[in-house]
C-alpha cells in the first residue's frame, strides 16, 4: 500500500461563492491589505537545542530541526540519517502548494516513469499528535497508509515530507476543514447510506446527485467544524493566512520536525514538472543527509 498524504479533492464544500478566498486572492495580497496586517511567522529558527539534520539535494540544501516533543519520530529519522538510509534517495512525490515528500528507498536509481511510494521498512512508528504543532508551510511530518488501513494513522517509518501549502483566511480554512469533517462523517460506519450514495452518485458521474448529498452531510458537520476553529488561537490563524500550510493535516498526519533553511529550495522543487503519479520529470535527488554538530 502507498505511504502518502490524502489530498481531498473529491469532496466540495460549498461555501458562498462571495465569502469563498480564492489562491489568487491568498496569495497576492495587495499592498493595502498587507499594510493593515504584518506578515506573522513562526519561528523558522531552532527553537533551542533542537538536533538538526542537513539534507543536501541537487538542487540545493535544505537544513532540517527535530522535535524533542515527538522524540519516536525524531529519534527514528536521526538513526535512519545516522544509516545514510536517506542518502541518494528521491523526493519521488511532489504537489505545487502541497508537499514534497521522499524517504522511500525503492526511488534510488529508480528508472524514469516508475511509480514510487510503497517502500519502507517493516514498522511503523505510533502516532504523536501534538494540539501545540502544527502543518506550517515548512514542517516535516511523516506520510503513511490511509484511515481505511490504518485507523491508528501510524506513520511510515521512512518517507516524510515537507509542507509547502497555500495561504488560508477564515472562509477556505473553514472549508478545508470541512471536507476533513465530511470525510470522517463518510467513514464512520453509522453513516454507510450516505457512503453509499456518494458512491453511487460518482459511479454515475452525476454532479446533481454528488451535491445533494453534500448538502444533506454539511450541517451535521457544520457545529464541529465551528467549534475547532473557535479552539485554534488567533496567532495560528494568522500564520496560516499570512505565511501559509496545510492545516488540513493538523492532528491528522505526526508533524515532528521543520525547516530551518532552505525555503527557496523547497518552492523551488514544489515548481518542477511532474509526470501523472506526481514524480518529478527531472530527479530531485537527496545527495546526502548528516547530523549537524
Amino acid at each position: 500500500m502507498r505511504n502518502t498524504i490524502i489530498l481531498t479533492t473529491f469532496i466540495l464544500w460549498v461555501a458562498s461563492c462571495q465569502n469563498k478566498a480564492t489562491e489568487k486572492d491568498l496569495v497576492g495580497e495587495t499592498k493595502d491589505s498587507l499594510s493593515t496586517r504584518a506578515m506573522v511567522m513562526p519561528d523558522t529558527t531552532n527553537s533551542g537545542n533542537w538536533p538538526e539534520v542537513m539534507m543536501e539535494t541537487n538542487f540545493g540544501d535544505i537544513r532540517l530541526a527535530l522535535n524533542p516533543a515527538t522524540p519516536q519520530h525524531s529519534n527514528n529519522f536521526l538513526k535512519l540519517v545516522k544509516e545514510g538510509y536517506y542518502d541518494g534517495l528521491l523526493f519521488h512525490r511532489v504537489i505545487d502548494g502541497f508537499v514534497i515528500q521522499g524517504g522511500d528507498p525503492d526511488s534510488k536509481n529508480a528508472p524514469k516513469g516508475k511509480k514510487l511510494g510503497d517502500g519502507g521498512p517493516n514498522y511503523t512508528i505510533p502516532a504523536e499528535f501534538r494540539d501545540s504543532i502544527f502543518h506550517f508551510k515548512g514542517a516535516l511530518a511523516a506520510a503513511r497508509e490511509s484511515d481505511d488501513i490504518n485507523p491508528k494513522k501510524e506513520s511510515s517509518a521512512s518517507q516524510f515530507y515537507i509542507v509547502t501549502g497555500n495561504k488560508y483566511e477564515e472562509a477556505e480554512f473553514k472549508e478545508r476543514l470541512g471536507n476533513k469533517m465530511i470525510s470522517q462523517f463518510l467513514q464512520d460506519p453509522k453513516n454507510i447510506e450516505f457512503k453509499k450514495r456518494m458512491a453511487a452518485a460518482q459511479a454515475m458521474q452525476s454532479e446533481v446527485a454528488f451535491r445533494k448529498v453534500v448538502d444533506e452531510i454539511k450541517p451535521r458537520v457544520k457545529p464541529q467544524v465551528d467549534s475547532i476553529f473557535e479552539n485554534i488561537p488567533n496567532r495560528v490563524k494568522d500564520i496560516y493566512a499570512t505565511w501559509g500550510g496545510t492545516p488540513f493535516l493538523d492532528m491528522n498526519y505526526t508533524v515532528y520536525g521543520k525547516v530551518t533553511s532552505g525555503y527557496a529550495i523547497i518552492d523551488k522543487i514544489q515548481k518542477v514538472k511532474r509526470d501523472k503519479n506526481d514524480r518529478p520529470e527531472e530527479d530531485v535527488i537527496i545527495k546526502k543527509a548528516y547530523l549537524l554538530d
